[in-house]
């Protein structure tokens, strides 16, 4: 059990030193310009190389049976999808029709599907029709990959929230005896480390960066969406209920919930790129890139521990989903009045106000 966890992060740092030479010579690099402030070409190699390092371990170890043929096909697919868009840029309606044949597929060959909400709204269980099952598993399959690649905006974000959820995800099959899941939730922790090391610029410095890329958020959010299907949506006894999977990917939904429905009120494409992030919005409160970091992930592991907390000692459905949405209400307030609420803490407390400013239409970002 200890050589693979040993062999993961071995492989996974061997796997980002190949993957960015190889990366450099075929222009698979994120170049600064007036959306991308950071300094130098930077390979986008992050996701790849923990992708490959994760099908290595499986052929090794086939004994820790971590991943299943039908992941790894479709998990292959929308890694090579997010190469090629971090090449080539391709248009978002190209990988939301990938991404909606990979959720099909995944619900007809599966059979992995959200068919059961839970208690939700009380004493009854809501059980999904078959047209209604498929319908929301397709918006949730792309919700999660897609909240995932919006929150990839400041070294480290990405690989901590997905930390965070994975982390989460693992304790939960481990107190209910699915250790191979367990096991494959550490896996993936122990196979991001390395990135989020040379990410930050340790412990070789901003020589050896990269980035995750797209290939990389959308295999993140795609196995995030894999494994909480996995733990809600069992024949028999699942080791959490339907509304604790909320509570584990808190920011990264809330983050874009929010912001998609702010650029609707506002005229635009949901998936037009901006400045109004959860992250963006730390950083022109005046916080560095690594404390709205720990701020960040932070919250996420109080949300994650709360839902952990609230399934563990049976609270009821109903009052967890309406905690969530209470939560989910201030946090759109706020974020939408950021600007506002600031400008009158600092006039309260007779503050000097930093220089903050509410965004334009014309920021943008590396990623919607």
């Amino acid at each position: 059990m200890t050589s693979a966890f040993f062999f993961v992060f071995i492989t996974s740092f061997c796997m980002l030193f190949i993957c960015r030479k190889l990366a450099k010579a075929v222009g698979l690099v994120d170049k600064p310009n007036a959306r991308k402030h950071h300094q130098g070409v930077i390979p986008l190699v992050g996701g790849v190389s923990i992708f490959l390092t994760l099908i290595v371990t499986s052929f090794l170890f086939p004994q820790l049976k971590v991943v299943s043929p039908l992941f790894i096909s479709c998990a292959t697919i929308l890694v090579a999808t997010g190469v090629v868009d971090d090449r080539y840029d391709i248009s978002f309606k190209a990988r939301l029709i990938i991404q909606t044949m990979i959720s099909l597929v995944m619900i007809g060959v599966g059979n992995k599907s959200l068919h059961s909400l839970g208690y939700l709204m009380g004493s009854d269980v809501i059980e999904l029709s078959v047209v209604s099952s498929v319908v929301i598993t397709v918006l949730g399959i792309i919700g999660a990959i897609n909240a995932f690649n919006m929150v990839d905006g400041i070294d480290g974000l990405l690989g901590g929230l997905a930390s965070v959820t994975f982390g989460a995800l693992g304790f939960v099959f481990l107190i209910n005896g699915n250790t191979d899941l367990a096991i494959f939730c550490g896996l993936i922790v122990t196979a991001m480390m390395p990135y989020i090391l040379l990410n930050m610029g340790f412990p070789l410095g901003r020589r050896f960066k990269v980035f995750m890329g797209d290939a990389g958020s959308i295999f993140i959010g795609f196995t995030v969406i894999w494994l909480l299907i996995e733990a809600t949506q069992g024949p028999n006894i699942t080791p959490i209920r339907p509304v604790t999977a909320l509570w584990m990917i808190a920011i990264p939904l809330m983050d874009m919930a929010t912001i998609m429905v702010r650029r609707i009120r506002k005229g635009h494409s949901p998936f037009k790129p901006d400045r109004e992030h959860l992250h963006h919005i730390c950083q022109r409160l005046g916080m560095s890139n690594h404390m709205a970091l720990f701020i960040i992930c932070f919250m996420a592991s109080i949300m994650a521990g709360v839902g952990i907390w609230a399934d563990m000692t049976l609270v009821s459905e109903s009052i967890m989903f309406i905690s969530f949405l209470c939560i989910f209400a201030v946090y759109f307030f706020v974020i939408s009045h950021i600007w506002r609420i600031t400008t009158l803490v600092h006039r309260i407390f007779k503050v000097r106000k930093p220089a903050i400013s509410e965004p334009s239409s014309s920021d943008g970002v590396t990623n919607p």
